[in-house]
């Protein structure tokens, strides 16, 4: 049996003819299935951004595994989280065997999710981890394209038998993966999850659940909407997604409301103490210690969204927010306009991300860091000096 990779990156079989049929007419089935939901429930029109063959492989390989485990990068996210537990659900609801394993912690402002209590940390105990990782014969890499971004779980995951299918919106995928599922043009893996559930007929399954992890994913990886957010097609979806009597609201206020009195001190310190703007270069920078970190009994995600900040002050386009972590620094880029940051993450920090939204790590000091970003701002002066005459 030879394998054969299509342009989107899925290895096939050789197949007989009765087989090409089958996938043929399994195909055409989908298409009329999601036409007949969008009569019944008036739905509007989006784009089939996932291949039709490929929204039908993953199905197949969803009924024909016995032990499905859905895994997310390093210091998951608002979409890391959404997206998996959406998937989870749809599933479960499935009758099928799945679970969630991360590589660690996630915010507490992302735990009010159904399901949240049910994801298994691996940091926590990597030996049961590995064990789950590697006995699995149907594994989803969600929010991520590279093997290495899910950190201590990737020698697991390269152990793995298991197919691996990967679904995400960064550029520049990895190479380990079966099938892979890569749209860098779409908002968030969130919405990716979506497409995949509409394009496969299957929106009057979707519950009040799924819905609100696909919203709360969407919503925190645009930043509220507020970037990688002009597709006139999000707010489609957002229409679908309120149709399943979500509460938008609360689900922004569950989120964005339900912060620690020490993050909020916190931020001030940093706003205050920790700031450098640039305004020749059209930059800021905020940066965290780790020791500053301490003084205020900092927990993960009490740093979510400081980046954005510098980005309300007259002139600036590029915002940068370093953080020391426990033998690593951590950073998170934003920019508007033209410039994009993500090729200053990726010169400088071995990063990448968006045009508009970046992030990188520094196996380093706070202080080498700081020099390393000192001279690439110098080096894109220019480049930012551009994209503010632009308009």
């Amino acid at each position: 049996m030879h394998n054969k990779c299509n342009s989107s990156g899925v290895k096939f079989d050789d197949v007989s003819n009765d087989g090409t049929i089958s996938l043929i007419f399994l195909v055409l089935l989908l298409i009329k299935i999601k036409d007949l939901n969008n009569k019944m429930y008036n739905l509007p029109e989006i784009s089939e951004v996932i291949e039709p063959q490929i929204v039908e492989q993953i199905i197949d390989h969803i009924d024909n595994s016995g032990r499905i485990v859905i895994t997310t990068h390093l210091s998951p996210d608002g979409d890391a989280i959404g997206s998996s537990l959406a998937l989870y659900h749809f599933i479960k609801n499935r009758g099928k065997n799945v679970m969630i394993i991360v590589p660690n912690s996630f915010p507490y402002f992302l735990k009010w999710m159904a399901g949240a209590n049910d994801i298994e940390i691996f940091e926590y105990n990597p030996s049961a981890g590995y064990q789950i990782l590697t006995n699995a014969d149907l594994i989803f890499s969600l929010d991520y394209n590279i093997l290495k971004r899910a950190g201590d779980m990737c020698s697991a995951l390269e152990d793995s038998k298991a197919t691996k299918i990967m679904i995400d919106h960064h550029p520049s995928p990895g190479e380990n993966f079966d099938i892979v599922v890569s749209k860098p043009q779409i908002s968030s893996t969130s919405e990716l999850i979506f497409r995949f559930f509409y394009q496969a007929g299957r929106y009057d399954e979707i519950t009040k659940a799924e819905a609100e992890s696909i919203y709360c994913g969407m919503m925190t990886d645009t930043g509220g909407f507020t970037y990688n957010s002009a597709n006139p097609e999000i707010y489609e979806i957002i229409s679908m997604l309120l149709r399943k009597d979500i509460d938008k609201d609360a689900i922004y206020s569950n989120v964005f409301n339900n912060y620690s009195e020490e993050r909020f001190r916190l931020l001030g310190f940093t706003l205050s103490q920790r700031m450098e703007v640039y305004h020749d270069k059209h930059s800021a920078l905020l940066y965290l210690s780790n020791e500053d970190q301490s003084q205020f009994r900092f927990s993960k995600g009490d740093t979510e969204g400081f980046v954005n900040y510098p980005l309300s002050i007259k002139g600036i386009i590029f915002s940068t927010f370093i953080r020391e972590e426990e033998g690593m620094v951590k950073l998170s880029f934003r920019s508007q306009k033209s410039f994009r940051c993500n090729e200053f993450a990726l010169e400088f920090f071995n990063g990448g991300g968006h045009v508009n939204a970046s992030g990188g790590e520094f196996q380093g000091s706070l202080e080498e860091a700081l020099k390393i970003y000192s001279k690439g701002l110098e080096k894109y002066k220019e480049r930012l000096k551009a994209a503010v005459k632009e308009d």
